[in-house]
């Protein structure tokens, strides 16, 4: 049986995930209503994840015989400057993401609940490549920007429109 605090703590997590899903889906508007139809692609499939890492955590307390709570969601609405802007704002929110992750960590192995110290060994890989990618368009961006040509937009654009949701299991 898992600890109360452990068992609170997956439901905040679930509720973060579910969260970083309405947030970019928010990203998804910035960019749609910018042209930018692959860079919403990136920010579809993020969404996608998102809540498959919710639900993830969502059917670990149902096997785990723990219950579910669901809260409200936040207001996801942030105004973005540039598609950096938008990068900068997803990088920091995986960061939190991260941070979150590692905290839970912390509490499973101080309840000495291997179990989930098992199942969260999955989400601190996850978050070491979210992060990764998310800098990797950033440094991106950061060359567009200095280069002065246009053309680099576009071609990142077309690039992250070709990204499609696999899920890992």
């Amino acid at each position: 049986m898992m600890k109360e605090s452990l068992v609170k703590a997956i439901n905040e997590q679930i509720n973060k995930e579910l969260n970083s899903e309405y947030i970019y889906l928010d990203m998804v508007t910035y960019f749609e209503n910018e042209g930018l139809s692959g860079f919403a692609q990136f920010f579809k499939v993020q969404v996608e994840e998102e809540r498959f890492h919710a639900m993830k955590f969502f059917q670990y307390l149902v096997d785990r015989n723990a219950k579910v709570v669901l809260t409200q969601l936040d207001d996801p609405r942030h105004q973005y400057k540039t598609p950096l802007d938008v990068m900068d704002k997803a990088l920091g929110h995986e960061k939190y993401i991260t941070n979150s992750i590692n905290d839970l960590m912390s509490l499973a192995i101080e309840e000495k609940d291997y179990a989930t110290v098992s199942m969260l060994n999955w989400f601190i890989d996850e978050q070491v490549e979210e992060e990764a990618t998310m800098n990797a368009i950033i440094d991106k961006l950061k060359m567009i920007e200095g280069s002065g040509r246009g053309n680099g937009l576009m071609m990142l654009d077309r690039e992250l429109g070709t990204r499609v949701f696999t899920p890992e299991v």
